[in-house]
Formats: C-alpha cells, sequence, structure tokens
C-alpha cells in the first residue's frame, strides 16, 4: 500500500517539483512522498525506482515537444476513439502541470469552490474563449450543464415548447432517431424526414424537406457520430420555426453561424474536452418557458440566471474545455481548425476511394463526415486482422459502433495529421498483403 500511495502522490506533484535523471539516486529521498512516518521509511529503499518511472515524462517546459514530438515517442498511442476522444498534447501537459496547485493557488480545481474566486475566474474565461471563437451573439446564454447530450433530447422540448405543440425531427441516424424517440414523450414529435431505409448513408436535398407548417422547433444532428454523415449547409425551417441542433461531435470544428439557430448543445467529448461537461448555447428570449413538469436541473433558466452555478458543475471538466478554447484560438480559430480537419479527412477518404473497393465507405460522398470516418471491408476477418495489427502498431479505438461493426476513425480536431498519416500508411500495407 506504501508504495502504491507513493506512485500516486509522487504522479501527482508538478513537473517542476520532481528530480532530474541525474539526481534520482544521489536525493531520492527528498521526493515528497505524502504518506505516514512508517509508511515513509518502509518505502525510501522504492524511492530511486518510482522517481525513476514517473521522470520518462517529458518535461513539461519543453515547448517543442508539446507540439512536435510523436505520441508514440511519448508513449502515447494514436488514440480513434469516437468519444472520450483524443484531446491537445498541449492541453493535458498543461493540466498535468497545474493539477496539484493550479496556477499558486495552493489547490488543485478538483478541491476549489466553484462559488470561489479561483473557479469564477477558469468558468468566465472558458465561457469568452468560446464566444470568442463562435462568435455566438449577445442574446444567447452559454451554459455549462452535465448530462450529456442525451439528457438535452428532453430537456429542449420541455423547455421550447408546450405539450401539444409540434416538433419536426430530421433522423439522420442514431442520435437523431434517440432525440425524436425522447421527443415524443413532451410534444407531438415528427418525423419530416428519415434516412433509415438507406441505412443512414445520406441526407436530404433543400426540396425533400416537408415541414410541419407552425411547428416550433425543427431538429437536426449536425454530425452523426455512428454513421459518418454530415450537414455541409444546414436547413431553414422559415416562419417562426426554430432550428435546434445536436453538435456534439462537430462542435467547435468549424465556424457556425450561431445566430440561425435557436440552440445549440452537445457533449464535450469529442471535440472539447473530457465527458461529464455539455454546453447549451440558447436564445435568452426563448427562457422562462419551461413546462411545469420540468425537473429544475433541465430547466435552462435556472442555470442562466445562476450562470451555470446552480448546483456544483464539472469543474475541472469545465477548465480543461476553456485549456482547449484557449488552444484552438492560439492556432488560428475555427476557420484554421477546419482547414486541417479538411485535409487530414481527405487524405483517409482518398486512401479508400484508391483502394479499388478493399476498403468501402457507405456514405455518398457528398456527406462524408470530417469527424467520424466508417469503413468495411470484405469480411469480419479481415477487419478484425486490421484492427490487430492497427492496435499493435500505436492506432487505437479503430472498432466500429456495436450497432454497424466494421471500421471507425474518429479523426477530430486533437488528431495530429501524423495519426491519419499513420493510418493511411497500414491501409496500403495491408491491402498490399492481403488483396486477392
Amino acid at each position: 500500500m506504501a508504495v502504491r500511495n507513493m506512485q500516486l502522490q509522487t504522479a501527482l506533484l508538478p513537473q517542476r517539483d520532481l528530480l532530474t535523471a541525474d539526481q534520482r539516486f544521489s536525493t531520492a529521498p527528498s521526493c515528497r512522498f505524502f504518506t505516514s512516518k512508517t509508511s515513509l521509511r518502509r518505502s525510501l529503499s522504492a524511492a530511486p525506482r518510482l522517481c525513476r518511472a514517473v521522470l520518462s515524462t517529458p518535461s513539461l517546459k519543453d515547448e517543442s515537444k508539446h507540439q512536435n514530438k510523436e505520441y508514440e515517442d511519448d508513449g502515447r498511442v494514436f488514440n480513434f476513439a469516437a468519444g472520450p476522444a483524443t484531446l491537445p498534447a498541449s492541453v493535458l501537459k498543461q493540466a498535468q502541470e497545474e493539477l496539484y496547485n493550479w496556477r499558486g493557488s495552493g489547490m488543485s480545481i478538483m478541491e476549489m469552490s466553484h462559488r470561489g474566486k479561483e473557479f469564477t475566474s477558469i468558468i468566465q474565461n472558458a465561457e469568452a474563449s468560446l464566444r470568442s471563437l463562435l462568435k455566438i451573439p449577445d442574446d444567447y446564454a452559454v451554459l455549462f450543464l452535465q448530462g450529456g447530450a442525451t439528457t438535452q433530447f428532453a430537456s429542449v422540448p420541455l423547455n421550447l415548447c408546450k405539450p401539444e405543440d409540434t416538433a419536426d425531427y430530421i433522423v439522420s441516424g442514431s442520435w437523431s432517431d434517440k432525440a425524436f424517440k425522447e421527443g415524443q414523450k413532451y410534444c407531438t414529435a415528427k418525423v419530416v424526414w428519415s434516412g433509415k431505409s438507406n441505412k443512414y448513408t445520406d441526407l436530404p436535398q433543400p426540396g425533400e424537406l416537408s415541414l410541419t407548417p407552425g411547428a416550433r422547433f425543427l431538429h437536426i444532428c449536425a454530425n452523426e457520430t455512428i454513421h459518418g454523415v454530415e450537414f455541409k449547409d444546414y436547413p431553414s425551417p422559415g416562419g417562426d420555426t426554430l432550428l435546434v441542433a445536436d453538435m456534439s461531435s462537430n462542435f467547435c470544428s468549424k465556424p457556425v453561424d450561431v445566430s440561425k439557430f435557436a440552440l445549440i448543445y452537445a457533449g464535450a467529448q469529442k471535440n472539447i474536452g473530457p465527458s461529464g461537461v455539455t454546453i447549451v448555447i440558447v436564445r435568452k428570449d426563448l427562457l422562462g418557458n419551461s413546462q411545469k413538469i420540468t425537473p429544475v436541473m433541465l430547466d435552462y433558466k435556472i442555470h442562466a440566471d445562476n450562470n451555470s452555478l446552480y448546483n456544483t458543475p464539472p469543474c475541472f471538466g469545465i477548465y480543461v474545455c476553456g485549456l482547449v478554447f484557449s488552444d484552438l484560438l492560439e492556432k488560428g480559430g475555427l476557420r484554421a481548425a477546419e482547414q486541417r480537419n479538411i485535409e487530414k479527412a481527405k487524405l483517409l477518404y482518398d486512401a479508400i476511394d484508391a483502394s479499388n473497393g478493399f476498403f468501402k465507405c457507405p456514405v455518398k460522398k457528398e456527406v462524408r463526415s470530417l469527424m467520424n470516418v466508417p469503413f468495411t471491408m470484405e469480411t469480419p476477418d479481415l477487419e478484425a486482422a486490421f484492427l490487430k495489427e492497427a492496435a499493435a502498431g500505436g492506432m487505437v479505438q479503430l472498432k466500429g459502433h456495436r450497432s454497424v461493426g466494421g471500421i471507425r476513425a474518429s479523426i477530430y480536431n486533437a488528431m495530429p495529421k501524423a495519426g491519419v498519416e499513420k493510418l493511411v500508411a497500414l491501409m496500403k500495407s495491408f491491402q498490399e498483403r492481403h488483396a486477392s
């Protein structure tokens, strides 16, 4: 137990408190092991080995390692998971450095009061950075909530509709289908277009939509994580019908005209942070009209009036989101992020299309997602062999969603171009060895 305690406490130290490689044998006992005196005496002999293990982490002061060093050189893999997903290396390094003692406060962010001045500055800066990134108008509230985007499937109709109101839904995949089914409980939900008959490989053309006159809102999923379809242009419902979008898996991946939407919501765990944070951007004039049955934790006005601090929010997750927003701003904003994402996606789709059918993407080209790239091979055995080779080469979480199978590469903002290049190189090599 003492050794385990030492490992934990040493790993939590900022890098400046760790010994250099030259010091670790001569002064190892000076490492800060916060254990009992008895545990400390029993553990001193293990201290050099424990310090040596922690010190394999690259120095936080080396900016070139933050930005240019390959993941695998740092003991990292290329993580193609759909969510929780890869985060910018520089953000993770900063969070590591600030974890034990946030900017001289004497506390970790995980310890400080959500109503204290320290966390107030964190959440305010996160909101300001997000507003700058998306150019969010002043007449929109930004809420940092919990419960995932799935909770918003209920929150949206509860806040925007009366029980007798009609709400239109475009069902373009699994997530928008779940949103529709949840919406049926709180309003008259209606499917105005469904891609189910084509296995969710397409999106509606402008003339294909038959919207309900007087519908309270039109709900879309901007990017379907499972099936890999993405709206390139958003529908305009017209009249007084509000446009609502689940942007969980392409949030902050490209510029968006927020003013076209009444409400945008997104889970953080794809592009902007760890799981546990849900962001809602909603027009302020729509607040305060929730149904009587709306639970207090689902009422947008309650959260807006309390600056997202009605109860204890996911503090550490919000902090990381703020770091990601700042990182995006430093790298040129969302226009630059979109260009990087286009380049990565093109590399992968070009490899699929040039494989003469060895790899197949079922999604129509004009609606292919820049974030989630599904593809299949001739047999499940081939796919399994490919996944095994990929994992051995440091490329993980490539297995397709359990509901559709195949392979799926999620290439969110933080996925380096080098990761996509390595995946494409494996695809070409694998085809050469297995094509009949």
